[in-house]
């Protein structure tokens, strides 16, 4: 049994990808490593749609997050964070361990913020340092209108931070275009690498905040150093240089396709795979849905945790359970990164057959064919 892993992170990792981890390791304080990173640093720049520097960090996309705050915001000073998920609250999170006021706009897992709702907080709270938002919701599939949320930020002092973890690749971003000032990522998703390395992008306006915050709270996080660093095409600490050196294969086959072919076909994978799951009777639950992956809601009286144990068991496919109050509820599947249609046809497939063995109603054949249709037609 061939088995696919199907989760929204870690995602399939290519195959000529897997053959640069296989090589012999190097020394990282090289011309080698210097050229490798300037390669990867302006690829990376093509994929962020920036012209603003690409900070490398040795650490999940987590640790992105975390330096973009602590190198910003000082302690005791106030941010917006826009909640609509799990990773909306990690922001919370991040601000109470760090000693940082947040202001909250939560909406109900499964719904977005909206612009208006950052218009009114950023009116209430002027003295905001940044917001804090997510380009696609991972817990529950939602996508954010990040390019509105820029056009109201853009017009105050606070700055933008994006977490695009899962987001950047799969659904449009236009850094510099929609003036988002810090854009964190990780590898594991859409940049289809292991775990292990994240980046941000800096504008001008960030950097000036962080020049602001004279003691950030961080020392190996400190974004100042790894910008010095940069500019000789170094890092300040080792890096994970043999997954940087992967990623310059994994960014050329990205490159190669170009961002814009990509997004559209994200949007064909998504639209796709819900038209597939509707054709099951199930319901989705992301209002609005991302292309990044399709979430849907368990039918009455099935575990989503019982479906997704015999997926992998009996059919090899891995797809991702709820979290927190969501387990047991929902099933997420990922369409991101090195994953391809008949990827998606097997997990609906697979689906439709686990629900037939769990005793659940259901036409076989029937969500395969609503998704191929759906594909067909663009």
């Amino acid at each position: 049994m061939k088995f696919r892993l199907l989760t929204p992170g870690p995602t399939p990792v290519p195959e000529e990808t897997l053959l640069e981890l296989a090589k012999p390791v190097f020394f990282h304080r090289s011309s080698e490593f210097r050229q490798l990173l300037a390669e990867v640093h302006q690829d990376l720049q093509a994929v962020f749609m920036t012209k603003n520097p690409i900070l490398p960090l040795t650490s999940s996309g987590t640790g992105a997050l975390e330096a973009a705050l602590v190198n910003c915001v000082p302690p005791g000073r106030k941010i917006i964070c826009l909640i609509a998920g799990r990773f909306g609250e990690r922001w919370r999170s991040i601000a109470k361990a760090f000693g940082l006021e947040s202001v909250n706009i939560t909406v109900p897992y499964g719904q977005a913020v909206q612009p208006e709702q950052l218009q009114k907080a950023l009116a209430d709270h002027p003295d905001a340092v940044a917001v804090c938002s997510t380009l696609s919701e991972t817990s529950t599939g939602v996508g954010h209108d990040i390019k509105a949320f820029s056009h109201l930020i853009a017009r105050t002092p606070a700055i933008h931070i994006v977490d695009a973890i899962s987001g950047l690749g799969p659904i449009e971003c236009r850094t510099d275009q929609w003036n988002i000032d810090i854009v964190c990522t990780g590898s594991q998703k859409a940049l289809m690498m292991p775990p292990g390395l994240a980046f941000l992008s800096v504008s001008d306006k960030a950097w000036r905040v962080i020049e602001n915050n004279s003691t950030p709270r961080t020392f190996y996080f400190d974004l100042k150093k790894a910008r010095k660093s940069l500019e000789t095409n170094d890092t300040p600490y080792t890096p994970a240089h043999t997954l940087i050196r992967a990623l310059r294969v994994s960014l050329k086959r990205i490159l190669a396709e170009g961002m814009e072919n990509i997004w559209k076909r994200q949007a064909r994978y998504a639209a796709g795979a819900r038209a597939g799951f509707k054709g099951l009777g199930l319901e989705i639950f992301a209002n609005p849905p991302n292309n990044a992956l399709t979430v849907v809601k368990a039918p009455p009286g099935i575990d989503s945790s019982d479906l997704l144990g015999r997926l992998e068991k009996h059919y090899g496919l891995k797809l991702a359970n709820g979290q927190d109050t969501l387990k047991g509820k929902i099933i997420r599947l990922a369409h991101m990164g090195y994953i391809d249609w008949f990827d998606i046809l097997a997990a609906i497939a697979g689906v439709e057959l686990a629900l037939h063995d769990l005793g659940h109603p259901v036409d076989i054949g029937k969500g395969v064919a609503a998704a191929q249709t759906e594909y067909a037609k663009s």
